[in-house]
Parts: C-alpha cells; sequence; structure tokens
C-alpha cells in the first residue's frame, strides 16, 4: 500500500477535527491526486478494509477511534478563467474565497470564514449571509458508485438549505465548477474584512468548535431558542452551549464525542418540549461502524 503514487500512509494517525476531540484511525492516508484516489480506494476494497472520506474534519462529530482508512483529499488546485473558476475537492473554502476575490469576482465573499473544504461543502450545500455554493455553481466531478468519473450539472442535484442528495451515496466529489460576476476587489474585500470583525464579535472562536449546530427552522433562529430556552451554558462534560451564541456547542475543555452528542440530545429534547421545534442537526455525527 505504500508505494501507490500520489498516496501518503500513516499508521494510528491522529485525526484533525475543528472540535478538537481526541480522535485516531488505524490508517490515515492523505490523497495527492485523483488517479491516487482511484487506486487507494481499489487497494482497500479489494483488502476488505473499511475507509471514510474526509475533508477538513469540520462540521462533523467523529469517535475516538476507527479500526479502518481514514482518507484525506489533499488535490486543492485552484483555475480561474475569465469568471470560471474549478476547485477541487481538497480546497478549503477561505482559499476559494479570497482568491476568486484577488482576481474581482464576486460571489463567493460569503464563503470566507467556511472551515471547511470545497468537496464538503458541496455535499452539504453550505453557506453563509443569505447565500449558498449552488448559486453560483455549473457542475461537479464525481468518482460515482462504479468507481468511474461522471459530472453532474447543477439542475440534476437536489439540493435545498444545508441539504443535497449527494448524502448518503457511494460517491465522492472530485471538483466543482463555478460561474461568478466580475466584481471590485476593494469592495468585495472590505465586505470579507467587516464580516470578520463581526465573526469575531459573536462567535465563540477562542474555543474548538465545529460552527452551527442545527439548522435554522423556517421563519426563526435555532440560536434564538435554545437562548430563550435557558440553554446558554448548560455543560456535559466537557462539552458545552456557547454563552457567545447559543448555536454553538464548543470543546470547553477535554470534550468527548458522547459529551456534544449527549447536549445535543438535551438541547433537542428541551425545543421540542418547550416550543413543538424539531432541531434538525446541522453538523454530521460520524459513529464508526467497527
Amino acid at each position: 500500500m505504500n508505494n501507490i503514487q500520489d498516496v501518503i500512509i500513516l499508521e494510528n494517525a491522529n485525526i484533525t477535527n475543528t472540535y478538537k476531540l481526541d480522535v485516531k484511525a488505524k490508517y490515515l492516508i492523505k490523497v495527492k491526486s485523483v488517479d491516487g484516489l482511484i487506486n487507494i480506494l481499489d487497494y482497500l476494497k479489494k483488502n476488505n478494509i473499511k475507509y471514510f472520506i474526509i475533508g477538513a474534519g469540520s462540521n462533523v462529530i467523529l469517535d475516538s477511534y476507527f479500526k479502518g482508512a481514514i482518507i484525506k483529499l489533499e488535490f486543492n488546485n485552484i483555475t480561474i478563467n475569465d469568471n470560471i473558476v474549478v476547485a477541487e475537492a481538497g480546497c478549503m473554502m477561505g482559499k476559494l474565497a479570497q482568491e476568486t476575490v484577488n482576481a474581482s469576482l464576486t460571489g463567493l465573499e460569503w464563503a470566507l470564514n467556511i472551515p471547511g473544504t470545497v468537496g464538503g461543502s458541496i455535499v452539504g450545500n453550505a453557506g453563509a449571509y443569505n447565500a449558498e455554493l449552488f448559486d453560483n455553481l455549473i457542475s461537479i466531478k464525481i468518482l460515482n458508485e462504479l468507481g468511474e468519473i461522471e459530472e453532474i450539472l447543477k439542475d440534476k442535484i437536489e439540493h435545498a438549505y444545508r441539504y443535497t442528495n449527494l448524502k448518503g451515496r457511494n460517491i465522492i466529489v472530485l471538483e466543482a465548477k463555478f460561474k461568478l460576476a466580475l466584481g471590485n476587489k476593494e469592495e468585495s474585500q472590505e465586505i470579507m474584512n467587516k464580516r470578520c470583525s463581526k465573526r469575531k464579535e459573536t462567535q465563540p472562536l477562542e474555543f474548538p468548535s465545529a460552527g452551527s449546530v442545527f439548522r435554522n427552522p423556517e421563519g426563526d433562529f435555532a440560536g434564538r431558542l435554545i437562548e430563550e430556552a435557558g440553554l446558554k451554558g448548560k455543560q456535559i462534560g466537557g462539552a458545552k452551549v456557547s454563552e457567545k451564541h447559543a448555536n454553538f456547542i464548543v470543546n470547553a475543555g477535554n470534550a468527548t464525542s458522547n459529551d456534544i452528542k449527549s447536549l445535543i440530545k438535551l438541547i433537542q429534547e428541551e425545543i421540542k418540549e418547550k416550543y413543538n421545534v424539531d432541531l434538525i442537526l446541522e453538523q454530521e455525527i460520524v459513529d464508526w461502524k467497527n
């Protein structure tokens, strides 16, 4: 397995995640190209080694140990031709936003502080400031269930608020193509700078977290409901509802995945009982099926 080109394999490695949970895997596989990905997947399947694809480790709640292989996509090139932008799956959203603004393109300024990769953000239809990835998306390339590279136009993908029908399918996003508008670099940069400042004031960036925990219910805000229910500061183990923004759970010190999941369940039960609202999880709970 160590001889596969464009693939780096680490054994019993720590898995980076934005909650800063203590997570390890038997194998951590860093893949530098699509060919490398295809070859390593073929090897893992032939040898019956379980695997899981991860991007930046954001927006996920991971259990402590995985007996299989974690695959981290690290192909992250961005190509800009006029107003058409192609970004590989491992590219961080913040990098994509900044490079498009540097090229005097507008439409992705909202993505500067999204902590995930393009691949994961496509699958979850990431967004902020009343914008989302599918606003500017043309198409994606995937590795489909048959192991073939396939291009899918945006119109062929079911999508809604923080949802696509790509979730749960045995496919891997390889790249995304966007069409942006010509903009003013200075104006776009000013917008992003102001949003960064506001984010520091309103979000608990001093603690590890995975961003917003719940989707906003239609016509309301999850954070408002959680705060009104008196749950700000509620803590289970090392997991705590942020006192700065109630729709954030932070790792206040040595939190485990069970701490976070227990706090999520408590919040959902309280909000259901008080307001008859079902809070839908925006983050993904990954329970290893070892």
